[in-house]
């Protein structure tokens, strides 16, 4: 079965973002021997422009083959004209508020979004990429198979919640620790079983 990855960037608070959900000031710290490890390590989690812009569009997926993204992740892509960020995966994107895809690389989900993941989840494939907020984070919580966070140095003191959803212990293990030379440290986690 396919692991749902919830990959993401996280203040040392644990923010992963602004109140209003604006993250750009992380992109700051894509530097060094850090952006390195995003383009040769994580060339699946880039959006397609990225991939572009850094010389590794042609790389072939190896992790993920599929992304599920929350609509105002989405939503930043279309405010810059972008109607698949994610154009060298397989795009499905969370919402009730859009009812036609304006890509047909994109598929929309709506409804029994936790359903919907269990049943990616049993196809063949790559893994799937979570790249949604704090309220798809918290909706599928219990989905979730893997935690990639990549602490950027830089506190926030309030802000967006890697999960917004109610109280519940949810032990994972830890799998590996790397820190990089801007201070960026990134740790991936497993479920427990």
């Amino acid at each position: 079965m396919r692991k749902l990855s919830y990959f993401m960037a996280a203040s040392i608070d644990g923010f992963i973002g602004a109140p209003d959900g604006e993250a750009d000031f992380f992109t700051k710290l894509v530097t060094g021997d850090y952006l390195e490890y995003l383009k040769n390590e994580c060339p699946d989690t880039l959006p397609t422009a990225a991939r572009r812009a850094f010389g590794v569009d042609d790389v072939p997926t190896t992790r993920y083959d599929t992304i599920v993204q929350g609509r105002g992740s989405y939503d930043l892509a279309l405010k810059a004209g972008i109607t698949s960020p994610y154009a060298h995966l397989r795009e499905y994107v969370v919402s009730a508020g859009i009812t036609e895809s304006p890509d047909p690389n994109v598929r929309l989900l709506s409804g029994d979004v936790v359903a919907a993941v269990r049943e990616l989840k049993k196809e063949e494939g790559l893994d799937i990429y979570l790249c949604g907020g704090a309220n798809l984070a918290g909706q599928l919580i219990d989905e979730v198979d893997e935690l990639l966070i990549k602490t950027y140095p830089a506190v926030l003191g309030s802000g967006m919640p890697m999960f917004a959803a109610p109280f519940q212990v949810a032990d994972f293990s830890l799998d590996s620790v790397r820190a990089f030379d801007n201070g960026v440290v990134v740790r991936q986690y497993s479920r427990k079983s």
